[in-house]
């Protein structure tokens, strides 16, 4: 399987029969190159949201207007549904769903999810992590999040072998508190920090991962750079 970061907590991830992007903040993220996004989605099949922030949903609907399937929670995609006419599988935690042969099972996350409509903060489903399942291995997706208990049976019963962490601090675990969470309640071989360094308040050196997971492959690629896992 492959897995390119678009920056921030966007990630494009080829496993199985799909392509998923996952969280993709194209348009306006300072990060991501703009001229590079026909790279980035070439191919898509599925846009994969765990919250509705618009720092994870910025180019959701852009790209269901395309023609990609919206995959979430089951409150925000169906109101899209209804309001922009938009293709959706919305599910619930607990809920897998099959995106061209990966099992996505969506879980628990502990943080906030809204959209801001008028200037007004407006409630758009729960947020959520997600299990990726598929070609013999699992992936955890966090999600925006911070350390909770709920991580200690989901690392017993999926067993990912791939941690794609939230880490920025501010928002989310940092560095330190994601490596802990690792440590204490998954066996990871590869850990993806994400949701850092695209602004001030979530500046964050990976270094302090990689020194708290010895034996752990801590890999950061640079935004568009592609990593085989």
């Amino acid at each position: 399987m492959k897995l390119t970061w678009l920056g921030h907590a966007g990630f494009r991830l080829e496993i199985e029969g799909a392509v998923i992007l996952i969280d993709p903040w194209l348009t306006g993220n300072p990060v991501f190159p703009e001229e590079r996004r026909a790279e980035a989605i070439a191919g898509a099949t599925h846009v994969l949201l765990t919250h509705g922030h618009s720092d994870h949903t910025g180019e959701a609907l852009a790209l269901a207007r395309e023609g990609l399937p919206l995959v979430g929670i089951y409150d925000l995609l169906s109101w899209w549904e209804s309001q922009h006419g938009i293709t959706a599988i919305g599910f619930n935690k607990g809920g897998t769903v099959d995106l061209n042969g990966a099992a996505v099972t969506m879980v628990n996350a502990t943080h906030s999810s809204s959209l801001t409509v008028e200037g007004r903060p407006v409630y758009a489903g729960h947020e959520s992590g997600y299990m990726i399942r598929g070609e013999g291995r699992t992936i955890y997706v966090s999600g925006d999040t911070d350390i909770m208990a709920d991580m200690e049976w989901m690392a017993e019963l999926h067993r990912p072998e791939i941690g794609i962490l939230a880490a920025g601090g501010h928002f989310t675990m940092d560095m330190q508190r994601a490596a802990w969470a690792a440590k204490r309640y998954f066996d990871f071989k590869t850990v993806i920090p994400c949701h850092y360094d695209t602004f001030p308040p979530i500046r964050q050196d990976p270094e302090v991962m990689r020194r708290a997971l010895p034996g752990v492959q801590v890999l950061t690629p640079k935004v568009m750079e592609t990593v085989e896992l």
